[in-house]
Formats: C-alpha cells, sequence, structure tokens
C-alpha cells in the first residue's frame, strides 16, 4: 500500500526529478509515482501539484518536501546510507552534491538533459567546458580518494544522485572526457535505477516530446 506521492516531470527532460526519483527509490519508500508531462517553461499541472510550482515534490507520511536536497535528506533519514559513514566523506559528499545544486548554469544551458537523444559533440559553449571542467576535477578526487566505481566507493551515494543527470548530458552531448569520468559515466548508467529511469522514458508517449529538446540547435 503506497504511504505516499512523488511528483515528477517528464523522465525524457526531467534531471531535478530524477534526483528526486533516484533518492526515493534507493531509500526504498513506498509511494506513487506521479509522472506530469512537462509542457516547457511554465507546466500548470506542476503549478497546480506542488507547493512551489516544481518538481520533484514528495509526500510520505504526511510530510511534504520539495527541492532536490531536502528530499534527499529526507530519504537519508530513512536510509542512512545515502551518504558515506564516514564524517569526513559525508561532509566531501554533501559539500559537492551542494555545488552541484547551486551552479553549473553554463553547462544546463547549453546542454540540457534530454536522454533519449544523442549529439555528439555539440553545444560546447566556453560556459559548458568550463563547467565540464570543473565537474571532472569534483569526479577525479572523489574516484582517486574511494576507488569507485562510484564517488565514494561501490554503493550509490547522494553525491552520484545529485551529479547523475550530468552523466545523463554527458551521454547526450558528449563531450570529450577523460578516462575517469567516462568510465564513471559508464557506472551511473549501467545502475538498475538508471536503467530502469532510461527505459521508462523510452516508454512515454510521443506526444511527450518537446520540439526545444529534440535538437542540437541553440535557441
Amino acid at each position: 500500500m503506497p504511504e505516499g506521492r512523488l511528483f515528477i516531470g517528464t523522465k525524457m527532460y526531467s534531471s531535478w526529478s530524477l534526483r528526486g526519483w533516484l533518492a526515493v527509490r534507493l531509500a526504498g519508500l513506498e509511494v506513487e509515482e506521479v509522472v506530469i508531462p512537462l509542457a516547457g517553461g511554465s507546466t500548470e499541472a506542476v503549478k497546480a501539484a506542488t507547493p512551489a510550482g516544481l518538481v520533484p515534490y514528495l509526500e510520505h507520511r504526511g510530510a511534504r518536501v520539495w527541492e532536490s536536497l531536502a528530499i534527499l535528506e529526507y530519504c537519508a533519514e530513512h536510509h542512512p546510507a545515502i551518504w558515506p559513514a564516514d564524517p569526513a566523506a559525508r561532509a566531501t559528499a554533501r559539500s559537492i552534491a551542494a555545488e552541484m545544486h547551486a551552479g553549473f548554469r553554463g553547462l544546463r544551458m547549453a546542454m540540457p538533459m534530454t536522454i533519449l537523444n544523442r549529439f555528439p559533440g555539440a553545444r560546447r559553449t566556453p560556459e559548458a567546458l568550463a563547467d565540464i571542467a570543473r565537474i571532472e576535477a569534483i569526479w577525479r578526487e572523489a574516484l582517486l580518494d574511494s576507488g569507485g566505481p562510484f564517488l565514494f566507493g561501490a554503493e550509490l551515494t547522494g553525491a552520484d544522485i545529485m551529479f547523475a543527470p550530468v552523466a545523463c548530458r554527458f551521454l547526450t552531448w558528449q563531450p570529450e572526457l577523460s578516462a575517469t569520468s567516462q568510465a564513471y559515466v559508464d557506472a551511473l548508467r549501467a545502475h538498475p535505477l538508471m536503467r530502469r529511469w532510461y527505459d521508462e522514458a523510452a516508454a512515454e508517449p510521443a506526444e511527450w516530446r518537446l520540439p526545444k529538446y529534440e535538437t542540437a540547435e541553440l535557441a
């Protein structure tokens, strides 16, 4: 019996929804999944269904949680392994998760999440490339310390959840990456939850497609 609901947007495009969904599924919360097709810009159905007018939004056992980092922390209360057990590693994981949450606008704007498409080499703006360089530096340091295949070891953590849509972007736009970064992207893509997300995105109705995300041309 579901103990709440998780509101998310179109799986083809909604990077923030992926983060919330991964956290909820990793924590094993029993919730009904409500997918709202995104209309581009302002989606009235999302505004009507969620407190902030944004997805993801979680209702669970009387709790109402919005914003991906807040959902991540709520899920960690039910599944502490979402964050590394070591305090120093946990602090680093939270720091890089917060940096991802707040930054990298150049990458977001130039290379949106459109996971069923492949546009190799397109949209390599200076701002996006600068963001990619910083992301690769974060990944390189974390993977060197942990030994991989994920940022803090053998299991997916909140830091990986926050960077999962970046991996999706890299798979679509295929910027040049180091071997270390590419191996990490491949490890994320191979995770069972990511495979499920991609499969369910591919099953979404064709009428949910948005033309602006189906092209490599910059608007």
